[in-house]
């Protein structure tokens, strides 16, 4: 990245002049914080005693004997504090809004997960909290959404646009710049205005920092082939980072690539032929799903979080310069990859994680038993119940919701 925020040709900040000063104290107490030993010691005693990092490399044993190839190993960042990645960074920022002296978080969600995450230190560090979410994934997100609630923020449901993710970032833009005196806005991915996205990747190389430690102790060596799932791309560049400069490491982010190549149908923005196409947009320039009139366009992804038509701006100077390959997966291939999961390694995904499965499964069986895979498990499947059992057409989900509905 250099000093204009830009990563090669992807980044910047194209904000509204009254979120310039925002912006501009954001950059001084990162630029401050990010050199101060103090501060990362807080972040790491935080992140060991309250989270439960490290967090750990499992091997999957029974799945690397059947496909009879590359050994397929997994981060476990289902298992750290509420149930995902997203805790990394809302911890970060959390820090970072303590010392700018704010008193008042908000953040966008898609899949639910960063939301929970910020209600959570919310309320571990006292501030009031809102969580702008789009309509339709409240409705299919809907167990976060409650425990959000319980937490104790104000959930925003955000009719607007496609009532999806891109159009929750556009209301907590707008509120930020009407609050940033008393509000820090918790973007919850790797994209965004520039300081966010080397923010966001900061706070989040804590994975791959770990991996590194924990393959290189157990195994003397480094992996083969890190994969990850990829929406905006946070839990991606947090396990790329770390190894961008160690090019025998095989980098694959892991798009949407929904029920079809249709536009509307997919939310592959990088992993396609050609790209979509570089706009600016939730302000950084960068690269988006975009209609023929230039507008964002509708996407579809059976993972809420990857229901997105933009991605980071450093996944897209990777995906340039040829350091990292993209590649997608459709609904059908990620139910079949989590239900693999399940029943094969008794660990049930996040379904944003398992499109990175889904392509790990495929890749595997053609790679030596010399191989190594590390799949970053970015969530745990919980929040999905709705989504899986509706996908799966389980009748007797279908008669227990019957059934407490008439007990209400």
């Amino acid at each position: 990245m250099n000093k204009k925020g830009y990563f090669g040709g992807f980044g910047g900040a194209f904000v509204p002049e009254v979120l310039k000063p925002a912006l501009a104290e954001l950059e001084k107490i990162w630029d401050e914080s990010k050199k101060d030993k103090k501060f990362w010691a807080e972040f790491h005693a935080i992140a060991k005693n309250y989270s439960g990092r490290p967090t750990p490399l499992t091997f999957c044993e029974n799945i690397s004997r059947e496909l009879g190839g590359a050994k397929i190993f997994l981060k476990r960042e289902d298992l750290n504090h509420t149930g995902a990645h997203k805790f990394n960074n809302v911890l970060g920022q959390a820090l970072l809004a303590k010392k700018l002296g704010k008193t008042r978080l908000i953040a966008e969600t898609g899949a639910g997960q960063h939301g929970v995450a910020t209600a959570t230190i919310a309320a571990k560090f006292g501030f009031d909290c809102t969580i702008f979410m789009g309509a339709v994934d409240i409705a299919r997100q809907r167990p976060n959404v409650f425990w959000m609630e319980k937490l104790g923020a104000k959930v925003v449901p955000v009719e607007s646009g496609t009532a999806r993710l891109k159009d929750a970032v556009a209301e907590a833009l707008r509120d930020w710049a009407a609050n940033f005196e008393t509000t820090h806005y918790l973007l919850g991915s790797a994209l965004g205005p520039h300081p966010f996205p080397e923010i966001v990747r900061e706070f989040q190389s804590v994975i791959g920092q770990e991996v590194r430690q924990q393959f290189q102790k157990e195994f003397k060596k480094l992996p083969d082939i890190l994969i990850a799932c990829v929406g905006g791309g946070s839990n991606a560049i947090g396990l790329f980072h770390p190894f961008l400069r160690d090019e025998k490491v095989q980098l694959i982010g892991v798009e949407a690539g929904g029920r079809s190549a249709k536009l509307g149908n997919h939310a592959a923005r990088i992993s396609t032929q050609p790209h979509a196409p570089a706009g600016i947009f939730e302000g950084f320039f960068g690269e988006f799903l975009q209609t023929p009139a230039g507008n964002l366009a509708a996407t579809h992804s059976i993972a809420a979080g990857l229901d997105h038509p933009g991605v980071g701006p450093e996944h897209s100077a990777l995906a340039a310069s040829g350091r990292a390959e993209y590649v997608f997966v459709r609904d059908a291939e990620v139910l079949k990859a989590a239900q693999i999961l399940m029943k094969k390694e008794g660990i049930i995904p996040a379904l944003e994680s398992s499109h990175a499965l889904a392509h790990a499964f495929k890749i595997a069986p053609k790679l030596s038993k010399n191989k190594s895979i590390v799949v970053n498990l970015s969530g745990r499947g919980d929040k999905d119940i709705f989504i899986y059992a509706r996908a799966l057409h389980d009748k007797k989900w279908k008669e227990f919701l019957r059934e407490e509905i008439s007990a209400l």
